[in-house]
């Protein structure tokens, strides 16, 4: 079932250009905090057209969230799991998790090669792969962070008794466009599903309807985007865990996005 709560209101901010700096980042999400937000989830991207010509690390920029903070969630919104190296992305993860004092939230999703993300530097370009191999990283992911030994012989990762020290409770949030199925089958087995591509309210109707057939544990929080400027108002406390204010991708002025993220939810 999905459970009834009250919609919280976090940030999504792509990390480029004017934004393309940790330091930055860290600065407007210590401002976020102190507006009130309640969440900032940072785009997890190595490149994005020609319009976006700097682009910060998302981990180096979560590092930056974790000290500058002391309640926001926060975490990679969202993380091509088929580009990293699962266990790689564990220790990552188990680190901010236990730096910030268990405020970290793991994203994760198929990612898009709309502008050759993937093809570029020779990482897997078809989306049906990637999907299998999410699943599998998944599997390795949520194994490792048990901190029981973990055997994995997969068709695309390979573990041989690795041990890992327990880290603190990481939520697992799946990525996913509206009207996809999969991807909500796939996110009903986890912590969360962010959905993309929301055009109207009665569509977040669907959306739940359609997790409360898959049954996911309690707690699972759905959680949307809009642009900023949209007013959340009719999207809240209506089956969403999460509305999060969009901040990027193209020209983004720093003077204006302070007086958004300082202006609060």
């Amino acid at each position: 079932m999905i459970d009834v709560m009250t919609t919280r209101r976090g940030l999504f901010v792509a990390p480029f250009d004017s934004l393309a700096d940790p330091r930055v980042v860290g600065d407007l999400a210590a401002a976020a905090e102190g507006a009130g937000w309640d969440g900032f989830f940072i785009w997890d991207h190595l490149q994005y057209g020609e319009r976006v010509t700097a682009v910060a690390d998302v981990w180096t920029c979560c590092a930056a969230v974790a000290m500058r903070t002391e309640a926001l969630q926060f975490g990679p919104m969202v993380t091509p799991l088929a580009r990293r190296r699962p266990q790689v992305l564990a220790r990552q993860a188990a680190s901010l998790a236990v730096l910030s004092g268990g405020r970290f939230v793991l994203g994760l999703g198929l990612g898009d090669d709309w502008v050759g993300e993937f093809s570029a530097f020779g990482d897997e370009p078809d989306p049906r792969v990637r999907a299998r191999m999410l699943d599998e990283g998944l599997a390795v992911v949520t194994a490792l962070l048990t901190g029981a030994p973990t055997d994995h012989d997969g068709a695309h990762y390979t573990v041989r008794d690795a041990r890992f020290l327990p880290a603190p409770a990481i939520p697992i949030w799946l990525a996913g466009r509206f009207g996809n199925q999969a991807p909500l089958r796939r996110a009903a087995r986890y912590d969360g599903f962010f959905v993309i591509g929301l055009d109207r309210p009665t569509d977040l109707d669907v959306v739940t309807a359609g997790l409360a057939e898959q049954d996911p544990a309690p707690g699972f929080e759905v959680v949307l985007d809009l642009p900023a400027g949209q007013d959340p108002a009719p999207w809240l406390n209506r089956g969403a865990a999460w509305v999060l204010t969009r901040i990027g991708p193209f020209d983004l002025d720093l003077a204006e996005v302070r007086r958004m993220v300082e202006a609060g939810p």
